[in-house]
């Protein structure tokens, strides 16, 4: 199975587009998260997300919007109802198993507190290497990594919808993860939401 991985797409419904245009034939979505900003809802990046049946979790922005916190955002005008109660439905984890690999997947961390950015060089980065799953998928750090921890093989595709990875030019990215070869590659473009910068 071929799995396109989105994170972190923060309304931006160009960046999902285009990733879901150049990862061409996949056989499921999945997204850690983040699909829009917590002060304001995106109907559009929902409706698709829902559209192409992905599995979608709630990240921290999902939480807050949702949240008592996130009133004025859930109330604005042109906020589709069905949609956003689409959103409250949505677990924080998922566990799966796929093609004989335990798949887990969540936003920022799988213990409690949430919260903690796992970048690359993060120490507490090696307690993933603690999971039972044979995959691990996250976002929230808008950092591209595939790595191999103590048996666990961890993915964060970085950020579909708000590049900040200094690592690739702060490009939009996403992750295919194919279950047979247990091989991850990921793709970088130029947000098609901004214009480009004059050289």
């Amino acid at each position: 199975m071929r799995i396109g991985i989105v994170s972190d797409i923060h309304g931006n419904i160009a960046g999902l587009d285009m990733a879901l245009e150049r990862m061409e034939s996949v056989d499921e979505v999945w997204c850690p998260g983040d699909a829009f900003n917590q002060e304001r809802f995106s109907n559009e990046v929902v409706s698709r997300l829902r559209e192409i049946e992905a599995h979608y979790i709630l990240g921290n922005h999902e939480e807050i919007l949702l949240s008592p916190a996130g009133r004025a955002a859930q109330i604005r005008p042109g906020v589709d109802e069905d949609l956003l109660e689409w959103v409250r439905n949505r677990p924080l984890r998922v566990d799966r198993e796929v093609d004989g690999l335990q798949i887990h997947m969540f936003h920022s961390t799988p213990w409690e507190p949430t919260g903690e950015y796992l970048y690359p060089h993060t120490r507490t980065l090696s307690r993933l290497g603690e999971l039972t799953a044979d995959v691990a998928i996250y976002g929230h750090t808008h950092t591209q990594l595939a790595r191999k921890i103590d048996g666990t093989l961890v993915i964060n595709p970085g950020s579909t919808g708000f590049g900040q990875d200094p690592s690739n030019g702060r490009r939009l990215s996403y992750a295919i993860f194919d279950t047979a070869r247990v091989e991850v590659t990921f793709d970088e473009f130029e947000d098609p939401a901004r214009p480009a910068a004059p050289r």
